[in-house]
């Protein structure tokens, strides 16, 4: 009773609106559902938190002492900075770098710091505190442990992890750092930030699907349309391993929309439709009905009008509309968007059809004829032409999985009779029109998620089961698929697991699955959400779920840009069938185990020397199952016969899955017991399996070492005999297909390469940087690694309306983060290197931006356009002064516009060159009839060029 009195009384402190101890006051919001679910669990309670934190400490600097044995005692400080989210460099500059307000009686040590998150639990025992210790340490959070423990003690672990970093940076009298290295302690910082939120989601998923539970506070939804939780517990799809950091990856960042008009509140909904009206100017979004709202959670039959550019939002009033409901489908033709089906409460199922003209906002119930269409929600719909498809569905307990066609021009049903390779009955699935054809993938059918891609092709009737190459996307159901150009997109959709926070794109012309990883940051649930394609932007409306890992949780409407997006997505290729070569065969047994039991089943199979370490672990049907090698030893414990006879798993007499996730060690039973464990969790044996060795692991160097040691016994030493062979081996031992000698950059008006092949005939090489794909010959064209800094920040200007002009395009440096990430209007390259012009056209195809580009060949004095222009760029080092009159004549009269001068200069010529450049393009502008005020409005420190020497960036503003 003790133990419970102290948790009713931490709780009652916890939820009090007094403030705690710790120096915010208050828990840290990124965690607390975290925390609910924790505290939620009858055998524990939290004490103290901290999710995880980015900080400056001021502490006073230590006192000297002579006695070595004097004990070390805490110092104190404050913070002078602290975030729970990813750290905005500019802050922390402006921080560390701005002279002091007042003068300091006593400098203090500045210390830079990231901490993870960081939980005190109290347990009710010690098997409850082991549990949540090892499911901590499966999360990643491998410094967790029980602190304290003992006979009349509160039983106390800590969870936590070691990615953590203090760095010290000076005092408050001096910072001895520079700002470029502040700038990158912080980017360390936020990536740190972002492992941990990471590992913090994969703990929260591994406690709810271990049993734990969060206080239900979705009192308004239907438990019978709940799917998203009832499969979730039904699959046990999200496993540990799901959801732990992979390896590091480029982001894609989903942009919130700022909601004017209407409360944002409104779009906090799940269930609804959406369609993009391509006939308005701005182009806008229809949302109608859903689940949600503002107020009272309820069903929804509003209909509103959202205009993503400017983010208003308003309700378009009509005299009647269609009855409250979700889970129904809408799709445009023409002026008139239908809307088909869905529930209107757990009674009541709907296969009324409703039309909206768009250009009355008037709805209006139609009256089909034709066949008879069952009531339906959960459904999928497509258009093509003024045909609307729909397949699946649920009605009742009963799945669907006919296809109907409602012809909109005559407003009749008909029931197509389908051919070839048929889907099965599935609801919560979505599907799309490209050209005369439909996509289906995923769904779920009442047993398990699905992950086919079905085409159907509306001329033969005809259905068939896709497979492209790629990585598949996970199964899921009531995700969004959407069409852009030749690209099919997939996004959010339950389970909830990692790979859910990935756009999938399936490109069409390749046939090749490809996935760029959002950036989510625990703020998106995307199920059951809507997403509309408006120019090169995805706009994902709504979504969310209750009862699920937050109780009732709405996302935010955001925007993704895919442009962008297609540049980024990865095009690797994950065989499903690997290659082998008869020498690394073998036929051992192998061990084949559900994923969420594999790190189960290796542990046993390692801790009893079952598992054959010579050979390697593979995945069987897309990651469904894993297979591990096993030693005959265990062959010959293992009785197939009693796995295929006797059915084990699920047996509730049967407790040794339980016994040993209650904190059993591995140590503590017998071999039987963990040959019976395997089986029980479903482990089947494989016999004359073939497997891939593995081989002896040696470093790069090693490879080198022996490869070349073995030419120089068997060869003449003379190089010119040798070489050849030589870097050959090079290569192999660095796992590459080429390798090249670089040379200094030529100091010609083209600035050409000298770089030498070696090994390879192509010199064309691929380079992903900001989310943009440069490719070039590097045997011709030179790339500058240095300006990363200078790219990012032009592909962060305003410009969507802007026309650019940049006089030294090159490869596309900058031309290309103006179109991709900057989303100028249009940009005229100007460039007289033909090596440079084949690299900048091939560049801006394969960053889809070429509709936005116009390529001028040869000298910009002479082609360069005149008066066109709101931004120039002069990208030139180590000056670009011969085309200051050039840029002067290509902005726009009268109105002026920006100029972008680099140039390279000695740090002690900073301000006479500011002087110069303003000066000079003053005057040239006087000289070519512009009576303009030219200042220079920022000077940008790019990157040292040389001892002493500069590569600056002088932004000029003439109006």
């Amino acid at each position: 009773m003790e133990f419970e009195k102290r948790k009713a009384a931490t709780l009652a402190s916890i939820r009090s609106s007094v403030t705690d101890k710790s120096p915010k006051g208050f828990l840290d919001e990124p965690i607390l559902p975290l925390l609910e679910t924790i505290n939620h669990h009858p055998s524990y309670f939290t004490t103290s938190s901290c999710s995880g934190r980015i900080s400056i400490l001021s502490q006073p600097k230590p006192l000297s002492t002579t006695n070595p044995s004097s004990k070390k005692k805490a110092r104190g400080g404050s913070w002078l900075y602290i975030t729970h989210d990813p750290a905005d460099p500019e802050s922390v500059l402006h921080l560390l770098f701005s002279p002091p307000s007042e003068p300091l009686d006593q400098p203090s040590e500045l210390v830079f710091r990231f901490e993870p998150l960081i939980i005190a639990v109290e347990c009710k025992d010690v098997r409850s505190a082991q549990f949540l210790v090892a499911t901590a340490i499966s999360a990643g959070f491998r410094e967790s442990g029980i602190t304290c423990c003992g006979e009349g003690k509160r039983v106390i672990i800590a969870i936590r992890c070691s990615i953590r970093m203090e760095v010290p940076l000076g005092d408050t009298g001096k910072v001895m750092v520079s700002r470029e290295y502040v700038r990158f302690l912080v980017d360390v910082a936020n990536e740190k930030m972002v492992a941990n939120r990471k590992r913090t989601d994969g703990f929260g998923f591994a406690l709810l699907s271990n049993g734990f539970k969060n206080p239900d506070d979705a009192n308004d939804v239907d438990e019978e349309d709940n799917f998203e939780n009832l499969a979730e517990n039904h699959e046990s799809s999200i496993s540990n391993g799901d959801l732990l950091p992979g390896p590091h990856q480029d982001l894609m960042p989903l942009s919130t929309i700022s909601i004017t008009g209407e409360s944002v509140e409104k779009l906090h909904i799940w269930g609804h439709s959406a369609c993009t009206i391509n006939k308005t100017d701005p182009k806008e979004v229809i949302v109608f009905g859903g689940f949600g709202g503002f107020g009272r959670h309820a069903r929804r039959n509003e209909s509103m009008l959202l205009d993503p550019s400017g983010g208003t939002l308003k309700l378009i009033t009509v005299h009647e509309s269609p009855s409250p409901r979700l889970g129904h489908t809408a799709s445009m033709v023409g002026d008139y968007m239908f809307v088909i089906g869905g529930r209107a409460d757990p009674l009541n199922i709907l296969n009324d059809v409703w039309m909206l003209d768009i250009s009355k906002c008037e709805w209006s119930l139609q009256r089909c004829i034709g066949c008879e269409f069952p009531p339906r929600h959960r459904h999928a719909a497509a258009k093509i032409g003024s045909n609307v498809y729909i397949f699946g569905g649920l009605n009742q307990d009963m799945i669907l999985s006919s296809l109907h066609i409602l012809d909109t021009k005559n407003l009749q049903w008909k029931e197509i009779e389908q051919r070839g390779q048929l889907p099965c009955a599935r609801h919560s699935h979505d599907m799309v029109a490209y050209e005369s054809q439909l996509f289906m993938f995923g769904g779920y059918n009442g047993e398990k998620v699905l992950d086919d891609l079905y085409s159907f092709d509306v001329q033969s009737c005809s259905w068939k089961l896709e497979m492209v190459s790629g990585k598949w996307p996970q199964a899921r159901f009531s995700h969004s698929m959407f069409v852009y150009k030749h690209v099919i997109g997939i996004i959010g959709g339950c389970p909830v697991s990692r790979n859910c926070h990935d756009l999938v794109l399936l490109d069409l012309k390749h046939r090749l699955w490809r996935s760029v990883r959002l950036d989510f940051m625990n703020k998106e649930l995307l199920v059951r959400s809507t997403a509309s394609v408006i120019g090169d932007d995805l706009i994902v409306i709504g979504g969310g779920a209750a009862c699920y890992a937050f109780g009732t949780k709405f996302s935010e409407p955001v925007k993704i840009n895919l442009l962008q997006s297609l540049t980024m997505s990865g095009n690797d290729v994950e065989a499903s069938i690997q290659v082998k070569t008869e020498a690394s065969l073998s036929q051992p047994c192998v061990i084949q185990l559900e994923r969420k039991y594999a790190k189960l089943g290796k542990d046993i199979l390692k801790n009893f020397g079952w598992l054959d370490l010579e050979r390697k672990v593979y995945s069987h049907e897309k990651g469904l199952y894993i297979c591990f090698p096993v030693t005959e030893k265990f062959s010959a414990l293992f009785h197939e016969k009693q796995l295929l006879d006797k059915d084990l798993g699920g047996s509730e007499d049967n407790h040794l899955t339980s016994q040993l996730t209650k904190g059993l060690s591995l140590k503590e039973i017998s071999s039987s017991v963990a040959l019976n464990l395997l089986k029980e969790v479903g482990a089947r044996k494989f016999t004359n399996v073939a497997v891939e060795a593995k081989k002896v692991a040696k470093s790069p160097l090693q490879r080198m070492k022996e490869a070349v040691t073995s030419i120089l016994k068997q060869k003449d030493p003379a190089w010119s005999s040798i070489s050849e062979e030589v870097w050959s081996a090079v290569a192999i031992s660095l796992s590459a297909n080429r390798l090249a000698r670089q040379g200094r950059v030529e100091a010609n008006g083209t600035r050409d390469s000298t770089l030498e092949i070696l090994v390879g005939d192509d010199g064309w090489v691929d380079h992903r940087e900001n989310g943009i794909l440069y490719s070039f010959n590097a045997t011709k064209c030179m790339f500058s690694w240095g300006n990363l800094s200078e790219k990012l920040r032009m592909g962060n200007v305003a410009c969507e309306n802007e026309v650019v002009v940049d006089l030294f395009a090159g490869i596309g440096y900058f031309t290309l983060p103006f179109l991709v990430r900057a989303k100028a209007k249009l940009v005229y390259a100007c460039e007289w290197n033909p090596h440079a012009i084949e690299a900048l056209r091939h560049n801006v195809e394969a960053n889809f931006v070429s509709d936005r580009c116009i390529i001028l060949d040869g000298d910009n004095r002479i082609n360069a356009p005149k008066g066109v222009a709101d931004r120039v760029c002069l990208g030139l080092i180590p000056t670009s002064e011969g085309s200051w009159v050039t840029a002067i004549q290509a902005l726009r009269s009268p109105e002026g516009g920006i100029l972008h001068v680099h140039g390279n200069v000695k740090d002690s010529d900073v301000s006479s060159w500011s002087e110069h450049v303003s000066k000079s393009l003053s005057d040239i502008a006087r000289a070519e009839g512009r009576s303009w005020e030219v200042t220079v409005e920022h000077i940008e420190k790019v990157k040292w060029y040389a001892p002493r020497i500069r590569h600056l960036v002088a932004d000029v503003r003439c109006r």
